[in-house]
């Protein structure tokens, strides 16, 4: 049974941090690129930032140079480091696995101004 599980998520102030995690069970993680995607009520999801199987990593005009995707293939975990984070990135924030098209449920991170 694949799982794949958000965390980190909360409440921040403008300018601060947040670190999210996913974790995966049940795929060959290692094989398998990785993406985080986010969604606001009323719009479609986003893609934020994605990493290749080999490391090779894309990421979506708006958090570029301020978010940083990782990976462990040894923990089956997957980074997002947030950093300066504006009031716009307020989305429910999710992790999905291109093989198989595998979804977590999804953490919430609210930016206050």
């Amino acid at each position: 049974q694949v799982q794949l599980v958000e965390s980190g998520g909360g409440l921040v102030q403008a300018g601060e941090s947040l670190r999210l995690s996913c974790s995966a069970s049940g795929i060959i993680f290692r094989l398998s690129a990785m993406a985080w995607y986010r969604q606001t009520p009323g719009a479609q999801r986003e893609l934020v930032a994605l990493i290749s199987s080999g490391g090779t990593t894309t990421y979506a005009d708006s958090v570029k140079g301020r978010f940083t995707i990782s990976r462990d293939n040894a923990k089956n975990t997957m980074y997002l480091q947030m950093n300066s984070l504006k009031p716009e990135d307020t989305a429910v924030y999710y992790c999905h696995a291109f093989t198989g098209r595998f979804w977590g449920p999804g953490t919430q991170v609210t930016v206050s101004s």
